[in-house]
């Protein structure tokens, strides 16, 4: 993208990401984006219908919440003069809607832009199959009592075969292998063993459990209230205590005779909602806004959907080398933790001179992202992973990681279903960068 007018992030919220146990969860999606966008509005000096645009991702809306954002920007108080649409990339669904808002804002269409994701995947519809849907069809057309009974009597039991959208959605219908199957070849792919897998999902718990204890999410996550009165402040996908010997007990799911991907080192079916306030130069000084930093640029990849968990490796490549970085300047990335062998899948990629070669056209690997900076404060393993969410929650975190540590400059990225990559960078003011 060519460049264009400066654009920033003046505040953020999320929800606490809840585990979906089985049931329909409390909240639909338009509920979890509007407790995470009310509080950063109500913080703002004006009113929500000096807003420009509301962009939200969110992949699967329920069928009363159609174009999602429009319902969030009514609900908001926006007024009915401020437009909003949905945007949807599987995966980094928030990721595209802030990447669609920083190019409207560097483009000079808006000045202030709402943006993130929801996401209600235990909300995710249970449909009719086919023939059920074609035998109502048939009932409802018949109009004698004989053309009735011909209907009725053409009920088979099979009719009743339930077809789950989120089992469908996190399957790849041209490879025609699941999300955790796709992991399962990235980790043959680079030798990644089920104890490295291990020790990485108890790393994620560990970091979100010590993130928590230091404060740091508290500037970031806005508590949710039900109808009932019940209160919920804390990611309940967060297991304190875990440990190896636990995590070794659990059976592989998507490969059960030979594989090492289990429940515990994915990420968890989750709800929950992240959104952003985006702003122009020309909006922070007439509002006189602070500023928590800067959107500077963004890039996306296709790769072989079979490996789509390698996606964020070609994004962040695309991305450094436009930007004549090395993964030594950045301070901070947050690499969507699809599956702790999709991380180290990445990690193994940037690493390889020979992927360099082969796949990324360099000449050298790009060297893989310091350990220590990768995912400090854990990710999706330990706190979930709404999946039109997500992408938001990164740049969320890693500009509010980024301030705590005093400044810098860091990338947001993850892998995206279908066998694509996004990556997005920015910069807080202070520290090296």
């Amino acid at each position: 993208m060519a460049k264009g007018k400066r654009v920033f992030v003046v505040d953020g919220a999320r929800t606490p990401f809840l585990k979906a146990l089985g049931s329909t969860g409390k909240f639909s999606a338009a509920d979890l984006a509007v407790a995470a966008a009310r509080p950063v509005l109500t913080r703002m000096p004006f009113q929500p219908e000096a807003i420009d645009e509301v962009i939200v991702g969110c992949v699967i809306p329920a069928p009363n919440e159609a174009n999602i954002a429009r319902i969030i920007a009514l609900r908001l108080g926006c007024g009915k003069k401020v437009p909003a649409f949905t945007v949807q990339r599987n995966c980094a669904s928030g990721l595209q809607a802030l990447a669609s808002a920083r190019e409207r804002i560097a483009l000079g269409y808006s000045d202030l832009i709402l943006a993130g994701g929801t996401e209600a995947m235990s909300r995710a519809p249970v449909q009719w199959n086919a023939d059920m849907v074609n035998w109502l069809s048939g009932l409802m057309r018949a109009r004698s009592p004989v053309d009735r009974l011909k209907a009725i009597s053409a009920f088979r039991l099979k009719n009743l075969k339930p077809v789950f959208t989120l089992l469908l959605g996190l399957s790849d219908p041209l490879v025609k292998l699941s999300m955790g199957q796709t992991a399962e070849i990235v980790a043959h792919r680079f030798g990644i063993t089920r104890e490295q897998q291990d020790e990485y999902a108890l790393q994620s718990h560990e970091r979100l459990a010590a993130a928590y204890d230091a404060g740091h999410m508290e500037d970031e996550i806005e508590i949710l209230y039900d109808d009932k009165g019940k209160h919920y402040k804390d990611d309940t996908g967060m297991r304190r205590g875990s440990t190896m010997e636990q995590l070794a007990k659990l059976k592989p799911v998507f490969d059960r005779k030979y594989g090492l991907v289990t429940s515990a080192n994915s990420s968890q079916i989750t709800d929950g909602a992240a959104m952003l306030l985006l702003a122009s130069e020309k909006a922070i000084e007439k509002y006189d806004l602070s500023v928590l930093g800067e959107l500077v640029d963004h890039e996306w990849a296709g790769v072989d959907p079979s490996q789509m968990g390698l996606g964020p490796v070609h994004a962040v490549a695309g991305l450094l080398a436009r930007q004549k970085l090395t993964m030594g300047d950045l301070d901070h990335m947050e690499l969507n933790e699809a599956f702790a062998a999709q991380v180290l899948g990445c990690q193994a990629a940037w690493a390889s001179d020979d992927y360099a070669r082969e796949e990324l056209g360099l000449k050298s690997a790009l060297g893989s992202m310091d350990p220590r900076r990768l995912n400090p404060d854990g990710g999706a393993i330990s706190c979930g992973h709404p999946v039109g969410a997500s992408g938001a929650r990164l740049v969320l975190h890693l500009l509010l990681a980024l301030r705590h540590r005093g400044g810098g400059q860091g990338v947001a990225t993850l892998c995206i279903g279908g066998g694509q990559g996004g990556a997005m960078l920015v910069r807080v003011e202070g520290g090296k960068s």
